[in-house]
């Protein structure tokens, strides 16, 4: 059975990747062999290697164990736009069997995955098929990175209502204070708290350099070391 993370966000541009390297460094820190993979980056730069994303970059840079790069960012697309404009632009189809195919590659290379989707749950990959389906494919714990801004009462529950609706566990939430202007954070994460049924895994403090300063805790690590091994948590 998979074991690992899929990380998905209440939108775009909430710190999905800062989340999911901040998680990657705790498991690792705490001895796990942890492998990552980006299936699908929209936005990417030409290099002497070929045409390489950041975000999968600096989650390989978070990783202790080794795998090519074609296979963390099998779909790796130059246009900084929604993945299935990305992919048309590119002329490719992003193929979920292919993706479930590299994800075995890291699996059995590693304790488990950390996978980072594309912006959000509903962001299409193609004319029929979204970031949902590809959970759905790999049969991960889902773990929500909530961007703490006005409005993430609706963006969270709504997409805590779609993951459940389709079957897939979640894993649990993590807030990110994106906004330092956001008013009432205490009253918004108990509100969340409430609603989604569990408190938050952790949160990350507002900063500019969140990788350099900030960290999650062992209460955490462990709380993610047991959603990334169990499919059974609600």
């Amino acid at each position: 059975m998979p074991q690992g993370l899929f990380i998905t966000g209440t939108d775009t541009e909430v710190g999905k990747t800062v989340v999911a390297r901040l998680i990657v460094r705790a498991l690792v820190a705490s001895g796990v062999r942890v492998a990552v993979m980006k299936p699908v980056a929209a936005g990417a730069v030409m290099t002497a290697a070929g045409l390489r994303n950041e975000d999968a970059l600096g989650l390989m840079a978070e990783s202790n164990v080794e795998a090519p790069y074609a296979t963390v960012n099998p779909y790796c697309l130059p246009a900084p736009v929604s993945p299935h404009l990305a992919a048309r632009e590119a002329g490719v189809r992003i193929d979920l069997v292919q993706l479930r195919a590299h994800f075995a590659a890291l699996d059995a290379m590693a304790d488990l995955v950390v996978v980072e989707g594309a912006g959000g749950w509903f962001a299409p990959l193609g004319d029929d098929e979204f970031i949902a389906d590809l959970a759905a494919a790999l049969d991960l714990p889902v773990l929500l990175v909530v961007g703490l801004r006005l409005g993430c009462l609706n963006h969270a529950l709504l997409t805590v209502g779609a993951i459940r609706a389709r079957g897939l566990t979640l894993a649990g939430w993590i807030g990110n204070h994106i906004d330092p202007h956001f008013a009432r954070v205490p009253d918004n994460l108990a509100t969340l708290e409430r609603h989604i049924g569990r408190a938050a895994i952790a949160t990350v403090a507002h900063a500019r350099e969140p990788l350099a300063t900030g960290g999650l805790g062992p209460t955490a690590t462990a709380a993610l070391r047991h959603a990334a091994t169990c499919k059974h948590l609600t």
